[in-house]
């Protein structure tokens, strides 16, 4: 993990809506509540255009995070986050507090490399169709990784890629293959587009009318 990300945070003793409201309203906050571990849930409340700010880089949601309330730090995930239903606001964010000695379960983006110069799709005329953008790991925090690559330069025409497929890095699990073969979910396959095996299965049958005239 190269980014640190450190969230300015502040005690916050008012509860409810109106509360929220005015934070909102009058300092440009976001209340926000950091639980788990040994202790006791912590209200807090955050800059609201940090936030927002941080929220933009994708690293962001796969990443150990500092809290630092006055001037105390505290390592924790993201694990929730609340929007306005129809404004471009936050309205409220829930941290988790990790250890380096217990596993976290974080979901983290996949990154899809040489798509466009695979062979099934630059010279098959192949199209991704990707069935999921980002999948479930379990790991001690600081083996969280960043993002997870599937790496497309060998994948055939009507090959499907699944979880199992997946290259991690050491001491990184899929949540979803600790449950079973039947959790094997696929990733990305490559086929032709609909229109393109109609097309070729005419010309296959024109093909064979002409050798029978022969």
């Amino acid at each position: 993990m190269s980014q640190e990300f450190v969230i300015e945070a502040f005690p916050r003793d008012d509860q409810g809506r109106g509360a929220s409201r005015r934070l909102r309203r009058e300092e440009r906050k976001i209340p926000a509540i950091v639980y788990g571990g040994d202790k006791e849930a912590v209200s807090i409340s955050i800059w609201h255009n940090e936030l927002k700010k941080a929220l933009e880089n994708e690293a962001f949601f796969s990443h150990v995070l500092t809290i630092d309330l006055n001037g105390k730090k505290e390592s924790v995930i993201l694990k929730d986050l609340q929007r306005h239903p129809y404004k471009p606001l936050l309205t409220h964010a829930d941290f988790l507090r990790v250890d380096k000695d217990h596993e976290i379960h974080v979901n983290v983006p996949l990154h899809f490399l040489n798509e466009e110069s695979a062979p099934a799709i630059k010279l098959q005329g192949g199209v991704a169709n990707h069935q999921i953008t980002e999948v479930e790991v379990i790991c001690l925090p600081q083996n969280l990784p960043e993002f997870i690559e599937v790496d497309m330069a060998t994948v055939e025409m009507d090959q499907v890629v699944h979880l199992s497929d997946l290259k991690l890095p050491k001491d990184v699990k899929i949540a979803a293959l600790l449950q079973g073969e039947d959790h094997d979910l696929p990733v990305v396959a490559v086929h032709k587009p609909r229109g393109a095996k109609v097309d070729d299965a005419e010309e296959g049958e024109e093909g064979e009318e002409g050798e029978d005239k022969e």
